[in-house]
């Protein structure tokens, strides 16, 4: 089962029973507000979910967006409609970076059935998709969230498996490089680690790449089907979607899915006993 569905997709899932959740995650590291895009205009029947304060737990020690505590997460799906047997549509802006994010945790929590919209929201209006202000109130959902459907490293197991198997930085190249560090408190990579832009996972206009490029991506990258792979990035949300291409180029399952690195940088820049690599080598 792919992990991606189109606009023309959506549309006939949502015309049938039971139709699916929707979930609008827009959010975007320098701003606007994602909550501010989603009054403006939404999918019909879609909830706003926060990255900040739903999918996430506070910033801290363990980086700026760590992982939410098993009941948090639980009422936010539950206040969105999230059910155990319904299917589970998210969306962001357009390139699914951040709607991975919403993806990985429901599959982490033990959700079966999550899509990510290929292009998001600018693809769904591009092919002429309804768009509405009215904000739905939806039925609680009965999902119960039980942590652990998704594998994840901390900082020990990321250092460890960028020596033994492929650690992928999701970030820009600049980045990754050490030549800019706009959020974070150190310039650099966890060394060893090899860079894979997650803009690169889609084209121009924000839907994600044929699965055949994505494989010939990874592959250029030191990534086969059968070595242990991991994703990091700045704060643990645009990693998700390398988790994600990584299952749509079919070199990982959902039964077998490579492994997030939650902390990411955030947490490893924080940490002075961390080394950091810099420059275009892995290090």
């Amino acid at each position: 089962m792919t992990p991606l569905i189109s606009p023309s997709e959506l549309r006939s899932l949502l015309e049938g029973e039971p139709a699916p959740a929707l979930l609008d995650v827009r959010w975007n590291l320098m701003g606007p507000p994602g909550r501010q895009e989603y009054d403006r205009a939404h999918l019909p029947g879609a909830v706003f979910v926060d990255l900040e304060t739903e999918l996430a737990a506070p910033a801290g020690p363990g980086g700026r967006h760590p992982l939410p505590e098993a009941e948090q997460l639980q009422r936010a799906f539950r206040d969105a409609g999230v059910d155990s047997e319904r299917p589970v549509v998210v969306y962001d802006a357009g390139d699914g970076s951040v709607a991975a994010r919403g993806w990985w945790l429901l599959r982490w929590a033990g959700h079966a059935r999550v899509f990510v919209l290929d292009g998001g929201f600018a693809a769904w209006v591009e092919e002429g998709g309804a768009t509405t202000t009215r904000v739905p109130h939806p039925e609680p959902g009965d999902f119960v969230v039980r942590p652990g459907g998704m594998p994840t490293a901390d900082a020990d197991a990321a250092a460890r498996l960028a020596r033994t198997g492929v650690l992928l930085d999701a970030r820009a190249g600049e980045r990754y490089r050490g030549e800019r560090e706009p959020v974070d408190p150190r310039a650099g990579h966890i060394p060893g680690a090899v860079n894979a832009p997650a803009a690169e996972h889609v084209t121009a206009d924000g839907r994600w790449r044929a699965p055949e490029e994505l494989a010939d991506r990874f592959a250029g990258l030191g990534v086969s089907g059968t070595d242990e792979v991991g994703a990091y990035c700045g704060s643990g949300v645009n990693a998700c979607s390398v988790v994600l291409a990584l299952e749509q180029a079919g070199l990982r399952s959902p039964e077998a899915p490579a492994v997030l690195y939650p902390g990411s940088w955030s947490e490893w820049a924080g940490d002075p006993r961390q080394e950091a690599a810099v420059g275009p080598e892995a290090g």
